[in-house]
């Protein structure tokens, strides 16, 4: 075998693991970013949900400050009854009123709470948690805030790792060259 077939061979295998390596560290950053960025809604929505069950009125749950959802970092909660109509929200996008789909709310009376990411129109995506109060009939807290900042540092970091990913790939290059090219091969015949 020439020498670099040999080198070409112990590159790409170890240039596979570095990958894989690499994807691996990426999807478990970007997972716990991404869950993390619903951390404050989960408080919201739960808080508010056990305000609404010890009896306050709805309006007094929901923030008075007006977020603009398309271009606010800010969290907002909207309250809706059983059939998804907004009852009262902090949350305005182009100032209107918005609900989160139908599927969330049917997922969220299976098990009572629910955590997705919501883009009601292109490049506004919003950290979304969905709680519904007990009682018949019952409301549904949505809490949320815009995924702009999170997704900024989870596109940093994918652009961090691939130039570490490359550097690498470069670097085990180097590395398998060096130790094919120096260390004598003995090759045996049976």
């Amino acid at each position: 075998m020439t020498l670099s077939r040999r080198i070409l061979i112990r590159w790409v295998q170890l240039a596979a693991l570095a990958t894989a390596l690499s994807l691996m560290v990426y999807v478990a950053v970007q997972q716990v970013g991404r869950q993390m960025a619903n951390d404050p809604q989960i408080q919201f929505a739960r808080d508010a949900r056990a305000a609404i069950t010890a009896g306050q009125p709805i309006e007094s749950v929901v923030p008075a400050a007006r977020v603009v959802i398309e271009s606010s970092l800010a969290p907002w909660v909207t309250i809706q009854n059983d059939s998804g109509v907004v009852l009262a929200s902090s949350g305005r996008l182009h100032g209107q009123l918005r609900s989160v789909p139908a599927g969330v709310l049917a997922s969220v009376r299976q098990g009572g709470e629910e955590e997705v990411t919501w883009q009601p129109e292109p490049g506004v995506r919003m950290a979304t948690v969905v709680v519904r109060s007990p009682g018949q009939p019952g409301v549904f807290v949505v809490a949320g805030r815009s995924l702009l900042e999170t997704e900024e540092r989870i596109s940093t970091l994918g652009k961090l790792l691939m130039l570490a990913w490359v550097a690498t790939l470069v670097g085990l290059l180097v590395v398998v060259t060096a130790t094919e090219a120096l260390v004598p091969r003995v090759d045996r015949q049976l």
